[in-house]
This record gives structure tokens, sequence and C-alpha cells, in this order.
């Protein structure tokens, strides 16, 4: 891989990670429609570690919060009620999920589970769920002719069944194209949260699988194309561009619907099928030598 490869690819995984578009997914068709070697999963989850470390500083006092209260309840009862130490366990509860299917599924992650046709249809279904969530949420936001403003759940209100299933709807990130912020505020929405409290929480849930899957794929990283320099380039170019996108992304869901990402999945979906269909596009481009 060279540096300006591994530029492109740092400033793709910064500009998608906190979108629901799927950075894992973007990393694979840059690749593949720049004629390059796939990058794989190891580089994925690796340059992950830049823009969630990018995370930690802007969530800082939340997760700084939570931590303290966290530690205090394991010897303290009382604090085991306290929202922070509750969210403390929640995020724990919430990343078993995507941890044990990711172990089991290592293989098809890496192989199978990179092939064009499937990204294309995990981008269009995906994209027409968190369309439908983000209807739902809107109706209960607005109202209507015959219906009351509707009070949607905030974190206040995650109990451990919402925690499971939010991590469910992380899990289901393992396959590109799913995107794992765009499942997990889908899900949110799905269960009633409203858009901000979907993305906070997605974005805490994201910290402790990210960073043990990046720490994990460390031993591989260096291996075949991909070599240790231009992974680190790439990293710390994702966590400058991903700093910039989340604190635009917060402001922007406060206000604003989810539809301009679900039309760009469903139209980049269909793109890529015709461009498989016609031939332009291997479904496997890149992997032989990635």
């Amino acid at each position: 891989m060279s540096w300006f490869e591994s530029f492109i690819l740092g400033l793709v995984q910064g500009l998608t990670e906190f979108l629901p578009i799927s950075s894992s997914a973007h990393l694979r068709l840059t690749a593949a429609f720049a004629g390059w070697h796939d990058p794989g999963a190891a580089f994925t989850a690796i340059t992950q570690i830049g823009t969630e470390t990018a995370v930690l500083i802007y969530f800082r006092k939340d997760i700084g919060r939570i931590l303290s209260a966290w530690f205090k309840s394991l010897g303290n009862k009382a604090m085991r009620s306290d929202h922070d130490a509750k969210m403390g366990w929640l995020v724990i509860v919430g990343s078993i999920p995507i941890g044990v299917l990711g172990i089991t599924l290592k293989d098809q992650i890496e192989g199978p589970f990179r092939d064009l046709r499937l990204i294309a249809t995990t981008l269009i279904v995906m994209g027409i769920v968190l369309g439908i969530a983000d209807r739902l949420a809107a109706r209960d936001e607005e109202g209507g002719r015959h219906r009351a403003v509707r009070e949607r759940k905030s974190l206040k209100d995650l109990t451990v069944k919402d925690g499971l299933i939010y991590g469910l709807c992380q899990a289901m990130a393992l396959i590109p194209g799913v995107s794992r912020s765009g499942a997990t505020i889908s899900g949110g929405l799905l269960m009633g949260y409203s858009r901000e409290s979907a993305a906070r929480y997605s974005f805490l849930l994201a910290i402790p699988a990210v960073l043990a899957s990046g720490a994990y794929e460390l031993k591989d990283a260096g291996e075949g194309h991909v070599s240790w320099g231009p992974t680190v380039f790439a990293t710390i170019i994702a966590f400058a561009v991903g700093y910039a996108v989340i604190a635009w992304f917060m402001k922007f869901i406060t206000t604003k619907s989810f539809m301009p990402f679900v039309i760009y999945r469903i139209l980049l979906g269909i793109v890529l099928f015709v461009l498989v269909g016609m031939g332009v596009l291997s479904p496997h481009a890149g992997e032989s030598a990635g």
C-alpha cells in the first residue's frame, strides 16, 4: 500500500465511520473503484482505533462520569441505581453480542462478507430500514392532524433488554455495508428512542468493540501488501477527520432527517449492482491480491 492510498483510505474511514453509510463498505469500495488491493479487515479494524479515539475525546466528560460511577458501584450497592453506573453496565451488556459473533465469524468477515454483491444488498436493505425508523421518529416528533406529538425515550429509559437489542444491531455491522451507527441508530429509533439518544448510545457502545477489535487485529498489521507505516498514517488521518465529522453529525441529527443518508445508501447499492452485473467490477475485486 502506498502512502497516497493510505491517506485516501484514512480520509474515507474518518468521513464515513460515524455516518450511517458503513465505513467498512466504503473502504472496500474505494479500493475496488481505484483498482487497489482490498485493504482487508485488519486494516479497517486498526484505522477504526483512530476514529474511536475521536469518540473518546469528544465524549470525554460523559465517559469519565460513567467510568467513575461504574467503578464506585462495584463496592457501593447504593451507586448501582445511579444512571451513569447503569450506563457502564449497559455498555458492557450491549458489547457481548459483537464480541461473541466477531470471534465466531472471523473467517467469514475476512472472506465471503467482503463480496461486493453482499455489500450492495446490505447497503440497500439497511438503507430502507433506516428510512422506516427515521420516518417513525419524525411522526412522533411532529405529530399530525389526528396525532399528538409523542415524547421519545431518552437514555435514562434504557434497560438491559434494550441494551442487548442495541448490541445485536451493532453485531450486524460485522457485515460490510450494514454500518455500525446505521444499525444501532435504526434499532434505537425503532425501540422509540430519540435521534440524539440513539446516536449517543451508539457511539458509546462502539468504544469497547472497536478498541478490542483493533487491538486483536494488531498482530496481523504489516502482513501482505499493507505495511505498518501506511496503516498508522491512515489511522492518524481517520482520527483528525473523524473528530470533525462526529461534532458535525451530533448537531445535524438534532434538527435534520436521516433521509439523505437513506437515499445515498440505496443509490450506491443500485449502482454497485449495475457495475457488477455489467462486468465493470468483479464482486471479488482486489481480493486475491489483498
